[in-house]
């Protein structure tokens, strides 16, 4: 896997390309010294955190015969001083999902993704904690 970078503007403004050609803006906010143009570094990760362990739950219920009409995730990151930086400490991710769906069967898919598939959750947990929560049809799940 290789990612090349090019500098678009003689600011933060960046251009990320991967192997297969989809680009992806990042740049610094404003209040930085950038002018807002893309998506921080640090979103970055929390979307993919949503997209991977999205791509997990909607691909095991699929093969659970599941009948998904909505899916949507929320993922907010919380993040400590840690010398000069300020790494990510607790990562809550909530999937809303609507359908035909079986309760267990979507806890089930959701705790496989991070427990077991999710390679970016997997390369955070050293350093954060991973909380999800599970919202089918309206209505929270306790678990």
């Amino acid at each position: 896997m290789k990612i090349t970078l090019d500098r678009i503007n003689d600011d933060y403004h960046f251009q990320l390309k991967n192997e297969r050609g989809h680009v992806v803006d990042i740049d610094n906010k404003a209040e930085f010294g950038g002018h807002d143009l893309g998506a921080s570094p640090m979103e970055l990760v929390l979307m993919g955190v949503a997209g991977c362990s999205a791509i997990d739950v909607i691909s095991i219920l699929k093969k659970q015969r599941q009948e998904i009409t909505s899916f949507k995730t929320e993922v907010e990151g919380v993040r400590e001083p840690v010398g000069e930086a300020k790494p990510f400490k607790v990562i809550t991710v909530v999937f809303f999902l609507e359908g035909k769906i079986d309760e267990e069967k979507a806890v089930r898919a959701v705790q496989l993704s991070f427990e077991k598939y999710c390679s970016v959750s997997k390369t955070l947990e050293p350093t954060a904690t991973i909380n999800y929560k599970v919202v089918l049809n309206g209505n929270e799940i306790s678990f």
